[in-house]
């Protein structure tokens, strides 16, 4: 995957260096022809044959060089997305369980004391923790705890 997206990507960069380095040889020949040309009338070929097509082969080299650049990263995001959905824990395959299930289903509140959420007993983020003691019922009414965001414990009271 990662070697076909690249092959496109890379002539695109190739194309951009080569239209940037291009431009530059051809907007010094037209100021070399110009600086030595004293009437105006003289100098006119060089810019119009020289010093106008490099600026646009720069600019053309300057939006390939983008074009590319964002191609690449694109490639590289679409691969990293691809590990990642590919990569499956090797206790799933064990255990049997769909990724879909809760992480946590106990009854049993727990909060962190000074903490601002109240969690299920067997939430990652208060599972192990001696300082977790049960919720204070009088802080939840108050307003002054909220659910989880990972355990929903809301869901424990409906």
């Amino acid at each position: 995957m990662r070697t076909a997206r690249l092959r496109t990507v890379h002539p695109v960069l190739w194309a951009g260096w080569a239209a940037l380095a291009a431009g530059a040889v051809l907007c010094v020949i037209g100021w070399y022809g110009v600086s030595g040309e004293r009437f105006a009338e003289r100098q006119l070929p060089y810019l119009a044959s020289c010093t106008v097509p490099g600026a646009a082969l720069i600019v053309a080299g300057a939006v390939l060089l983008t074009h590319g650049r964002g191609a690449l990263a694109a490639a590289r995001v679409e691969e990293l997305y691809g590990l990642l959905v590919a990569a499956e824990p090797a206790d799933a395959e064990k255990s049997g369980q769909d990724a879909a299930a809760p992480l946590a289903v106990s009854g049993d509140l727990l909060m962190v004391p000074g903490g601002t959420l109240w969690h299920r007993a067997d939430c990652p983020l208060v599972a192990g923790k001696v300082e977790a003691v049960p919720v204070d019922a009088k802080l939840v009414r108050s307003g002054e705890l909220g659910p989880c965001p990972i355990c929903e414990p809301a869901e424990a009271d409906d």
